[in-house]
């Protein structure tokens, strides 16, 4: 490592400078000043002009959706599968041995543990509020990719599993996967503060501290606030929806507000608690609700057909995957990927931030390998399990005729899955279960998007005060409310289609910053097994073992 103050020949391996040197510190804060008051002053200008402007902004969000939608849905598609080809070919190529924070590395959180949590943090809200919504409208409406497939047939049954599963599939953890690596990688095993800057340093070196890195950490702030107030809002919907089914409760967009500011509250005390206390806890007690729900219905629903049907869609999706990745609608002349996958792959990126980093942050001890494949696939067996059962259960309703399932989504998308419930026994008791398991999504979605933001906002440290977690719990609820009332979904959609654009172009840059950091580390590695081999240590030494410095 070179001398204070001047740049080093490679990435460090231990840096002992952080952006949050220069913090300021006091009165229950530790805030990185440039990227803290930055980020808290562009979300401020956003609230106050959505509040004041409310009448303009379901246009004005309207019109920004269709403009990226319009110019940047096929580079959408194209990066979306630049980011899954990187982490498979990594995953393959010799550095899937390298392990995130060194060798003698040891895994914080059990295995179990770190798989709930990645399920929690990734997409919970959202597979509660799309898992029958999605399928349903898509057999009303299929996507022209799969031809003149007529409404309602059991064709376009099966093209609605097909293309649900491949937006809640590899791309999406794919996405997810390039941005927890890179960030697991470059803070644990260089030493490097655990904040999206760290990633660019094998192209801007010394700049990352600089405002370069000063830009990339305020976007990110940026991107995982919208992107988790997308989910919060979808959260809000659905919980409203699910206690005016309950209890015939008002459901309209001021109750939302007060369920996000109540939900909220319950997210910041579990950031209070801390990770391991608070969000790993109730993390695990997601995964079990949420099995127990699973198994009522796939018992509860037509089993056999379930079952079959799992089989099938797994094939379907794997047999359509390699044209339906690249599809554009060029031909078609269509606009139906804009509400769709071009929505998706925008919420996902602007996710990806949150989702990145705390991923990040619970998988030191993993290899670049097990990292790899666990993320792209754990998660999504889970989830296609998850839509088979709920989509499929309902698609089955309707092809047999039995109630209006497709009208009640067409009126109220949040309603869905309460409405599909009543087609089973124990619906009160299942549609409370939905409910609360709704409410546990969102508040580990929230209490772990708040300590992301915590670390981006305080130069990477990951123990900050806890008046400080306490205020960007608080604001991200503030944000979510604010679009509600700014324009309702579309301005959800809207948001995470915006902030996903730039960091989309983001992400490309980090692909190639990891390749080299990989490739440095491997390099050094095999620098010193092959220094070990021509200089063993005397007898009663270390016994040949590296010792990283």
């Amino acid at each position: 490592m070179s001398s204070q103050g001047s740049r080093p020949e490679t990435i460090p391996k231990k840096r002992h400078r952080v952006p949050g040197d220069t913090n300021i510190k006091g009165k229950g804060f530790d805030l990185h000043p440039q990227v803290a008051i930055s980020s808290a002053a562009l979300i401020v200008l956003f609230v106050a002009l959505t509040l004041i402007f409310r009448e303009q902004a379901d246009q004005i969000f309207q019109a920004i959706q269709n403009t990226v939608s319009n110019i940047f849905g096929w580079f959408f598609i194209l990066v979306a599968n630049i980011y899954l080809g990187v982490v498979v070919i990594l995953s393959f190529s010799k550095y899937g041995k390298i392990r995130l924070g060194g060798p003698d590395a040891k895994p914080e959180f059990s295995t179990f543990g770190w798989f709930a949590m990645l399920l929690s943090a990734g997409m919970g809200i959202g597979l509660m509020f799309w898992s029958v919504a999605e399928p349903v409208y898509h057999l009303g409406d299929p996507a022209p990719f799969f031809g003149n497939v007529a409404d309602g047939s059991t064709a376009a049954a099966q093209a609605a599993m097909g293309i649900t599963f491949y937006h809640w599939g590899l791309h999406a953890w794919g996405i997810y996967a390039l941005v927890g690596l890179s960030l697991g990688f470059f803070a644990f095993n260089r030493g490097l503060p655990l904040t999206i800057r760290s990633v660019f340093y094998p192209i801007l070196g010394e700049r990352i501290y600089g405002w370069p890195g000063n830009a990339i950490d305020i976007l990110a702030v940026l991107a995982t606030l919208f992107g988790l107030a997308t989910s919060l809002g979808f959260g809000a919907e659905q919980v409203s929806a699910g206690l005016n089914f309950l209890f015939d409760s008002p459901d309209t967009v001021w109750v939302q507000v007060i369920l996000i500011a109540i939900i909220t509250s319950f997210a910041t005390a579990s950031v209070v608690a801390g990770l391991d206390s608070g969000v790993r806890f109730l993390s695990e007690i997601n995964i079990y609700i949420a099995a127990a729900f699973l198994v009522f219905l796939l018992l509860a629903g037509p089993t056999l057909f379930l079952l079959s049907s799992l089989v099938q869609n797994f094939g379907y999706y794997a047999s359509i995957f390699p044209g339906l990745s690249f599809w554009t609608e060029t031909f078609d002349g269509g606009r139906w990927q804009q509400s769709w996958t071009i929505f998706y792959w925008g919420w996902w990126i602007s996710w990806s931030p949150f989702v990145g980093m705390f991923i990040a942050r619970v998988s030191k001890g993993r290899t670049v390998r097990e990292f790899i494949w666990s993320v792209l696939f754990i998660p999504s067996l889970l989830s296609f399990m998850w839509m088979s059962v709920f989509g499929g259960s309902a698609l089955k309703l309707i092809l047999d005729g039995v109630g209006d399932l497709g009208a009640a989504v067409q009126e109220n998308v949040a309603t869905a899955l309460f409405v599909m419930l009543q087609n089973f026994p124990f619906t009160g008791l299942s549609s409370f279960l939905g409910v609360v398991l709704v409410v546990t999504f969102f508040v580990t979605s929230s209490d772990s998007g708040s300590l992301v933001v915590d670390h981006l906002t305080s130069g990477g440290k990951l123990d900050s005060p806890v008046p400080q977690r306490i205020f960007w719990a608080v604001t991200e609820g503030v944000v979510a409310a604010v679009l509600l009332l700014g324009g309702g979904l579309k301005a959800l959609q809207t948001a995470a289609i915006a902030t996903g654009l730039p960091f989309a172009i983001v992400l490309l840059v980090m692909c190639f910053s990891l390749y080299r950091g990989l490739a440095e580390d491997a390099a050094e590695l095999e620098a010193r097994k092959l220094q070990a081999t021509e200089n063993p240590p005397a007898a009663g030494g270390n016994g040949g073992k590296l010792i990283e410095n």
